[in-house]
């Protein structure tokens, strides 16, 4: 049960929602930082063709933005960097909700036997 490719997918997703709050909270402090530019992470095209071939698992990878920079050379854009951290925060709590009714649902089958 908890070795599913349901499993491991959802751990996955959480560990590269994780790291994805983690760029924006770095791209937001260094909003003024001249030369900076925001990192993104991606992970979500490799989470679904890893399920797709029964696995689960898959990279999780950081690159730099190519959003446009300003004459400073920072190209952290705060539109972007809050409209992503709203949408990771709702994902992560779907996922976390997701994992939790797994472990209900184990929880659940154990007390029934």
């Amino acid at each position: 049960m908890f070795e599913s490719v349901t499993t491991t997918a959802l751990t996955t997703a959480l560990n590269g929602l994780a790291e994805r709050q983690r760029a924006i909270a770095n791209n937001i402090a260094n909003v003024n930082t001249p030369d900076y530019h925001a990192r993104r992470v991606s992970f979500e095209d490799s989470l679904a063709k890893s399920v797709r071939q029964g696995s689960g698992t898959a990279a999780i990878s950081t690159s730099s933005s190519l959003e446009p920079t300003r004459l400073d050379g920072n190209n952290v854009n705060l539109d972007t960097e809050t409209l992503s951290n709203i949408d990771t925060v709702l994902r992560f709590q779907f996922a976390s909700r997701a994992v939790d009714a797994e472990f209900s649902a184990a929880r659940t089958a154990m007390r029934t036997n």
